[in-house]
């Protein structure tokens, strides 16, 4: 007879440590939160933290990692589905984003714990590595519209996911700053006109 698991998964384990670094970091600030009180959040020791992670940095980095991989499986799940560019902005323009995770659902709190990793020069490469992947997903987007446009090659890939990536980073800084002149779906809509003036328009 098999047993039945009564501890937690890994997995499991540090979702609720992500979810509850989230709550603190917004309360307390991420300098001024410590490891205890994340825990204490999670409902968990001290040692259950260690056992998962080495310090608050490591965390932090972890959950900004599982930020980056569950956005580029939504995106290249949504790509499966709508491989029409057009298709594809509605598709994002109106996915359920109560289900993503805690920095996808605060956009104020990704910008803080992606400066908090900048400042430190040690910790960059980290970001940049996370970086890479969000760049790497958009040009495979951007090859894949090219392909079903009839355009493949026309346009230097890697270059337009780097505008893209720009401009998704540049409207989510401006909407926090000033959100009555910068709408939700500023991204989107630049998208769509970037898209007809490099003329791939939608089919």
């Amino acid at each position: 007879m098999s047993r039945v698991r009564t501890r937690p998964t890994r997995d499991a384990t540090c979702e609720k440590l992500f979810e509850a670094a989230a709550r603190v970091f917004e309360d307390q600030g991420i300098g001024g939160a410590s490891i205890e009180a994340i825990a204490a959040a999670a409902g968990f020791t001290r040692g259950a933290f260690y056992s998962n992670f080495n310090s608050k940095d490591e965390l932090i980095i972890a959950m900004l990692e599982d930020h980056v991989e569950q956005s580029i499986r939504r995106n290249l799940e949504l790509l499966a589905k709508h491989q029409n560019l057009a298709d594809f902005l509605e598709a994002l323009r109106t996915m359920d984003r109560s289900r993503q995770d805690p920095l996808g659902r605060s956009p104020l709190l990704h910008m803080e714990m992606i400066l908090f990793v900048a400042r430190a020069e040690k910790r960059r490469p980290e970001l940049a590595k996370r970086l890479r992947a969000r760049r790497k997903l958009i040009t495979d987007i951007v090859e894949t519209t090219l392909r079903n446009a009839g355009r493949s090659g026309a346009l230097d890939s890697e270059w337009i996911g780097a505008i893209v990536l720009a401009l998704d980073d540049g409207f989510r800084l401006h909407r926090l700053i000033d959100p009555e002149t910068t709408p939700s779906d500023s991204f989107l809509r630049a998208i769509t006109d970037l898209q007809r003036a490099i003329g791939v328009a939608p089919t």
